[in-house]
């Protein structure tokens, strides 16, 4: 594999510990007992070097094959980076009471975008991390290359794909590609970005919605 290939992936992602923290397989998750029926399994769609992956796995994606099976280790500076302590901050409790929340120790809360996780509550005081679960941490991943995405049409769905949208309609006429799907309008900047960066023969993307009488 090189970077601007389209690809599909399975993989399993542990902790030094053994813990699993992130696996695509179905199969594997319930194998593992780690089966959550809330969650969504399958080979992710990913595009090589176009940062869907944390940087490490990124790397040991390039010249692999379909087919490839591969454990890494990824070492923090190419996985989610170290740990920061001016990410770790103590807020009033009041802050909660204005918006009818009680804080909790495990619990996650969203500051202006930013989510972190409560490590303390006490006298009156919440102390909050910010930094990413994952940050500082080496990961080790068992990754497997399942299939290699051609075409325009079909790599234009697996970059909907890995955002999560679904329905979708695409019509392509010279180098523009029509998309018809209910997508927010926060997802479409990327959603272009990615597909006229890495879809040969594509420069414009219009996206277009259908809505039906009920």
């Amino acid at each position: 594999m090189k970077k601007g290939d389209f690809i599909r992936i399975n993989y399993i992602g542990r902790l030094e510990s053994g813990e699993i923290f992130d696996i695509t397989d179905e199969d594997a998750a319930k194998k593992e007992k780690v089966y959550n029926d809330k969650m969504k399994y399958g080979p992710l769609p990913v595009v090589v070097g176009a940062n869907f992956l944390i940087p490490g796995l990124d790397k040991a994606i390039e010249g692999m094959n379909v087919g490839d099976i591969k454990d890494i280790t990824i070492l923090p500076e190419d996985a989610f980076g170290q740990r920061d302590p001016k990410l770790v901050k103590t807020v009033n409790a009041s802050v909660f009471r204005d918006n009818k929340t009680s804080p909790q120790q495990g619990m996650i809360v969203n500051f202006s975008g930013m989510k972190g996780r409560i490590q303390s509550v006490s006298g009156g005081r919440v102390r909050i991390d910010f930094n990413n679960p994952l940050s500082g941490k080496t990961l080790l991943y068992h990754i497997e290359i399942i299939e290699k995405i051609e075409g325009s049409e079909k790599k234009i769905e697996s970059v909907l794909e890995f955002f999560g949208v679904k329905d979708t309609s695409i019509k392509i006429n010279d180098n523009e590609a029509e998309i018809s799907a209910r997508i927010p309008d926060k997802m479409k900047e990327a959603i272009s970005d990615i597909i006229t960066s890495n879809v040969e023969g594509i420069a414009k993307i219009k996206f277009s919605e259908t809505f039906e009488k009920k």
